[in-house]
């Protein structure tokens, strides 16, 4: 295996894994702002019980987050150095803000929130939670704004030495690539800690303990989850994909298997991509869907694969294709999970439905995998460019940092983060575990 390849695979999968932990984070961030303003407004203690557990629960996620987060810093020099010197000037702008500004801010007021209750009061303690709220959903904004540069490149100019600098730093931030990006992203993030709520609610009552909280964490968890599911298909889902079309159709062709331009273009609901025959083998298709989603009107014709010289076609195409599918149906069966939930609470028969809490409990880790399925759609879909239309990703890695190199730190990474996810798992267990003591 080339040393480029490697580079791809460590940086995907220390990424991939570093992710898992800030958007349950973000998601029970706006969570715990909710269960805090709950507790100011009618002084039920349970609501700020349930938002200290919660707050263990993320000051858990925080710490591993921040520890894997570390390596991907130093990958920009060590496996992607070209990279770095061409588009540093313009990404380290974001990358910077996000660490002086937003982690900061995040940290600093975490730790008054997890031991600064009784110093704060109840509304210094509201404003503490409040604070990190906006510094992980901040730190997530300068992360989109970086990716969505590198997306959809803006506000740069090209110095004589080859590199990019920002030529203006509010069009950079305001990227509009970054806009449908970041409000699609946090909907994701607010899907896998709305889960993971729900989850735990479901849990307890299952098992006949905790029942209280339970109930507490199983409806506003459903809720929560039910508003995201509906937020990704539309407005932000559907946004993003306007976005592709405009901007990058041949990734939306490749997204979607649909290798020959056509009027009237369905959409494959199953199938699977044939590059080498430049078919969709075994399709299910829905007429003249693909050409409605993408331009409103039925019989409008969408360009295919066949359209664009295949230079500049994703290098992976079927692993686009199902990551893609994945994500989409993964979010076709939140939408229809949580909407059984929702007719059911509302009919209070919630609780008594067992066959339904054994559902909503064993869901928990499929935001996770949907999220995954999603970034990975959007690196792979951007490929074969690092910085789309400027900098191609075979010109960016590093030349000086061999195959050996890099596969020895990989197994290295895989190994540590195998002992991080055990840790990772026995910790928060114990935290949910534990019965009614754990909340008082």
């Amino acid at each position: 295996m080339d040393a480029l390849t490697l580079h791809r695979l460590q940086f995907a999968f220390t990424i991939t894994y570093h992710y898992l932990f800030p958007q349950l984070t973000m998601g029970l961030a706006l969570l715990i702002v909710i269960l805090k303003t709950m507790y100011l407004r009618n002084g039920s203690e349970r609501y700020n019980i349930a938002s200290r557990f919660w707050a263990k629960i993320f000051g858990i996620s925080f710490v591993f987050g921040v520890v894997t987060g570390i390596p991907m810093e130093f990958q920009f020099g060590t496996n992607w150095a070209r990279f770095s010197s061409f588009a540093g000037g313009v990404i380290g702008q974001t990358l910077a803000m996000e660490g002086t500004f937003a982690f900061f801010l995040e940290s600093a007021f975490l730790g008054l929130f997890l031991y600064g209750e009784k110093k704060l009061g109840r509304i210094g303690h509201w404003i503490a939670a409040l604070m990190v709220f906006i510094g992980s959903w901040l730190s997530g904004y300068f992360i989109i704004a970086t990716n969505a540069w590198m997306q959809f490149p803006v506000a740069y100019s090209v110095a004589e030495n080859g590199a990019v600098h920002v030529s203006d730093f509010w069009g950079l931030l305001f990227n509009p690539w970054a806009f449908w990006q970041y409000l699609h992203n946090m909907g994701g993030a607010l899907l896998t800690g709305a889960f993971a709520m729900a989850a735990v609610g479901a849990f307890y009552l299952l098992r006949d303990h905790a029942s209280t909280y339970g109930r507490l964490y199983l409806r506003l968890g459903l809720v929560a989850a039910f508003s995201a599911s509906v937020w990704q298909l539309f407005p932000t889902g559907d946004q993003h994909g306007q976005l592709l079309a405009k901007h990058q159709p041949v990734t939306l062709a490749a997204m979607e298997g649909h290798f020959r331009t056509e009027t009237g273009a369905g959409i494959a609901i199953v199938g699977q991509p044939n590059v080498e025959t430049m078919t969709l083998d075994n399709p299910l298709h829905v007429p003249g869907m693909l050409s409605f989603l993408t331009y409103r009107r039925w019989e409008a014709e969408v360009r295919g694969l066949d359209a664009f010289p295949r230079d500049t076609w994703p290098d992976n195409i079927a692993l686009l294709y199902y990551c893609y599918h994945i994500m989409v149906g993964l979010g076709t069966m939140f939408i229809a999970v949580t909407s059984i939930a929702m007719l059911q609470l509302v009919r209070k028969k919630l609780e008594s439905s067992r066959w339904l809490l054994w559902i909503l409990m064993l869901s928990f880790p499929f935001p996770f995998i949907a999220n995954t399925a999603g970034w990975l759609t959007a690196e792979l879909g951007r490929q074969p460019w690092l910085a789309y239309g400027l900098l191609r990703t075979s010109e960016g890695s590093s030349l000086n940092v061999s195959s050996g190199n890099t596969l020895f730190s990989l197994l290295g990474f895989m190994g540590m983060y195998t002992v991080i996810s055990i840790l990772f798992v026995l910790l928060v267990w114990k935290e949910i575990s534990a019965r009614e003591e754990t909340h008082g």
